[in-house]
């Protein structure tokens, strides 16, 4: 029986297990990325960890988010990743550089190659048939000191493509379709392969906007062939030594097959507020719109920009319209000042913002109040774009530029006449003078790192104790994203290297009094639905709860990411055996996990008490070896440092 692609991928990459469905297997880690919101924390990690240089190939520190700096806390963790990165062997891709994701497309992924970030969008990096995982950033810390990276080995899934794309219909109505089919927690536990006669008909930037927002559906990642199309876009950018070709064998096995005939897509829009929240443009109509954002890792390539370069042109945004256009790197947005499409965009009423992840965080250009945004981002969870009561609508480039210059939302399709061919160019402008390269090894020493005064101490866990007698702190429902649990936006990114300052944010969207109080109360557990924790990979939405005193959440089931950072920081994630049991407890219920370490180290029933209720539960832990001594020393910090 032969190979899937991922298969070949995971089996080249293999450090302990065997590729059993559902069994924890370790991973050699060759590449690794970190953003700015992400990566200070991820850095102090490195750091406590007392390793002096990196041991991965690659290791590249970017600058995309945390980019507004209003007020030195910004600025500070920048200089501090930056001097981090010198002395430590890390790459440093400058402010102004353009995003993780699209950078790393463009410059330093490798066909073949593993690929770990401080970020949900990794998997990108699929696009150029790479096993791009995002992960937190304790586990990216883990990788650079050439540490094994654990996932449960996934199912592996084939959507097979066939036919073609109509005119004006984009690679972003793909992986809407995907994640209408699927839902935002059908890829957990599952890696989605993409194959079939279709995948030749896509350029590697529109594979990498399918890849990208296979995050959504909660996936391990999502891969691509790497074939003359890849080997052609890495030509483009000076880079065609670094590809190797990579197919699944003809007679490999899948655990699911999804069709999707590409001639048979019509543009689609996901609607408020969730990315599987799916209709046509023509289903949702031509309803009035008030903001159109171009930009973000998903949609910012090249290609995009001028397919949105050539509607804009000679035309006008719609005056009821805030158009703005994010081009996705400084390769992309010099290049496009160079052949006046960026002319176009202005002339056109654009407001062209840096390269970087801006609005797609709630980093500025927040929507009017119950304002109609159309973003070609990955997420629409409410609130997240800084307007509570904003309507947020995901769609490709092409609905978002046409409809910016109609003021209603548009079927390009029916709007425009046949779309002309648009090829990426033979050859990229290649220009790295913004990526800085690290201090020798033997100058190292030379380097100081510098900490700003905003930069506060990693929050560490406690060891497990025999039981735990607390209360329920909170409860929620499905489909909780870290965004619920830790915000983003302007206001609260900033600090996101203060946990202390940070932790009174938590679940503010819930619950107004959460941070007050876990501290006036000591903390306590959390009570989620299904899908708890879907979303970004950022571990605040742990190490936050962990300051604050959360021992324990108990779920119906968990996003894949988030479940990982709960047991890197030394939450117990456990889940409901009988599902019911979830309507029988309330908030600030008085509750007792019975010899819960005893259960966890010998694998025996986890029995939940109610104590207000005179009532018990089953939960289910179903923790890996490793994972159990994770939690049993309060953390994988604490673990690595007594395994040393």
């Amino acid at each position: 029986m032969g190979y899937t692609i991922a298969e070949k991928l995971i089996s080249s990459h293999l450090v302990s297990g065997e590729m059993i469905k559902g069994t924890e297997i370790g991973l050699k880690i060759d590449q690794t990325l970190t953003q700015d919101a992400t990566g200070t924390m991820a850095y102090l990690q490195f750091e406590a960890m007392g390793i002096e240089r990196v041991k991965t190939e690659l290791s590249v520190a970017y600058i995309d988010h945390n980019t507004l700096q209003n007020g030195f806390e910004n600025a500070d963790d920048h200089r501090f990743i930056q001097t981090v990165a010198k002395k430590r062997g890390i790459r440093f891709s400058r402010p102004g550089n353009g995003i993780c994701h699209q950078v790393h497309l463009e410059r330093f992924g490798k066909p073949g190659k593993t690929l770990l970030g401080s970020d949900s969008h990794t998997p990108t990096g699929g696009g150029i048939g790479m096993l791009a995982m995002g992960a937190g950033g304790l586990d990216v810390a883990v990788a650079m000191g050439g540490g094994t990276y654990y996932i449960t080995m996934p199912e592996i899934v084939k959507v097979n493509l066939t036919g073609k794309l109509n005119s004006w219909v984009a690679a972003k109505d793909i992986i809407l379709k995907v994640l209408e089919i699927l839902s935002v927690k059908g890829g957990v536990g599952k890696i989605i392969e993409y194959g079939g006669e279709g995948v030749a008909t896509l350029s590697v930037p529109e594979r990498a906007t399918i890849t990208n927002m296979g995050a959504e559906l909660g996936a391990t990642t999502s891969v691509f062939p790497s074939d003359d199309v890849t080997k052609s876009f890495l030509k483009a950018q000076g880079r065609e030594e670094d590809w190797i070709e990579l197919k699944a064998d003809d007679d490999a096995v899948y655990d699911a097959v999804i069709d999707i005939n590409l001639s048979e897509l019509v543009p689609l829009a996901a609607m408020p507020h969730m990315p599987d929240n799916v209709k046509s443009v023509d289903e949702i109509g031509n309803i009035k719109i008030d903001q159109v954002c171009i930009g973000s890792c998903t949609n910012s390539s090249m290609l995009d920009m001028l397919k949105v370069a050539y509607i804009l042109k000679g035309k006008k945004v719609a005056p009821n319209v805030s158009l703005s256009i994010a081009p996705g790197s400084k390769q992309v947005l010099t290049m496009l000042a160079q052949n006046c499409a960026l002319a176009d965009m202005i002339d056109a009423g654009a407001r062209i913002l840096e390269s970087a992840c801006g609005p797609c965080i709630g980093m500025g250009q927040s929507p009017n109040s119950k304002g109609i945004s159309l973003r070609t981002f990955n997420r629409n969870f409410e609130g997240r774009s800084g307007t509570a009561d904003a309507g947020i609508y995901l769609v490709s480039p092409e609905v978002a530029a046409v409809s910016a210059v109609t003021g209603v939302l548009t079927n390009p399709a029916k709007a425009l006449p046949d779309m002309p061919e648009f090829k990426l160019p033979e050859h990229f402008l290649i220009n790295d003078n913004m990526v800085e390269i690290p201090a020798d090894a033997d100058k190292a020493g030379e380097v100081e790192v510098i900490y700003g005064p905003n930069i506060k101490s990693v929050p560490l866990g406690k060891p497990l104790t025999d039981s735990i007698a607390t209360q329920v702190m909170l409860k929620v429902g499905d489909n909780i994203t870290t965004d619920h649990i830790m915000p983003a936006g302007a206001k609260i990114l900033p600090y996101r290297s203060n946990v202390p300052h940070l932790s009174q944010f938590c679940f503010k969207q819930c619950d107004e009094d959460f941070a007050e109080n876990c501290k006036k109360m000591g903390g306590g557990i959390i009570v989620g639905g299904q899908n708890y924790g879907q979303g970004s990979s950022r571990e605040h939405a742990a190490l936050v709860p962990l300051y604050l005193g959360i021992k324990a959440v108990v779920a119906k089931s968990f996003a894949r990411l988030h479940k990982a950072n709960l047991i890197n920081s030394g939450i117990i994630p456990l889940t409901f055996k009988n599902v019911e049991n979830y309507d029988r407890i309330d908030k600030f219920d008085k509750v007792t996990l019975k010899n819960v370490k005893d259960a966890i180290e010998n694998d025996k029933d986890i029995i939940l008490v109610n104590e207000t209720k005179g009532e018990e539960y089953e939960l289910a832990g179903g923790f890996s070896e490793r994972q159990k001594n994770m939690l049993i020393y309060g953390g994988l910090l604490n673990y690595t440092g007594a395994n040393k």
